[in-house]
């Protein structure tokens, strides 16, 4: 973490990390993901599958910074258009949709977090990060961006569903690219 950073992020320290994005097809991509035993949900098979989800074949490097809810500056929960736009203020911005298998596949010493004592409503699931993306479509039946959990030792890379309307705990973790 740069020192700047700490003047930037409100509310503590934040994670931050480089992301190997690109390169590979999308079938391969896949096949990676089943290499190292990750898991899909329903809507991460979904969202990955989709004609929308486009791979990108120029490898590049992102910059992405992981920090709460809190640490953005709502410490009762926000909606994810307030997420977005104070993230925008902080100079981060969305991340692409593809980055979410790529981080999971570097990130494999994710830890597991158990349930917490404080109320699961309006949270996402424990010890999982949010990929902060825009959505490939309003439609609200499909999935709008992936999430990386490990549970019982497995690592999940899995799509969610969540409306304009959804709030956030101030717990939940995102990560979101540096503009």
């Amino acid at each position: 973490m740069l020192i700047e950073d700490e003047k930037v992020y409100p509310d503590g320290s934040v994670e931050i990390r480089i992301v190997n994005v690109g390169g590979l097809t999308k079938p391969q991509l896949i096949e990676k993901l089943d290499e190292h035993s990750i898991l899909l949900n329903k809507y991460g098979e979904q969202l990955i599958n989709d004609e929308r989800f486009i791979v990108s074949s120029m490898k590049r490097n992102l910059q992405t910074v992981e920090l709460t809810v809190r640490q953005l500056g709502f410490s009762d929960g926000a909606t994810t258009l307030q997420l977005f736009r104070r993230a925008n203020e902080l100079g981060l911005e969305c991340c692409p949709v593809e980055l979410g298998p790529y981080l999971r596949l570097q990130y494999l010493d994710q830890p597991e977090i158990g349930s917490t004592h404080i109320s699961e409503e309006k949270k996402a699931p424990s010890g999982s990060i949010t990929i902060a993306s825009e959505a490939l479509t309003e439609d609200i039946d499909f999935p709008k961006g992936f999430y990386l959990r490990r549970k019982n030792d497995k690592l999940w890379l899995r799509g969610y569903l969540a409306d304009h309307l959804h709030t956030w705990s101030p717990y939940d973790r995102f990560i979101f690219c540096r503009a």
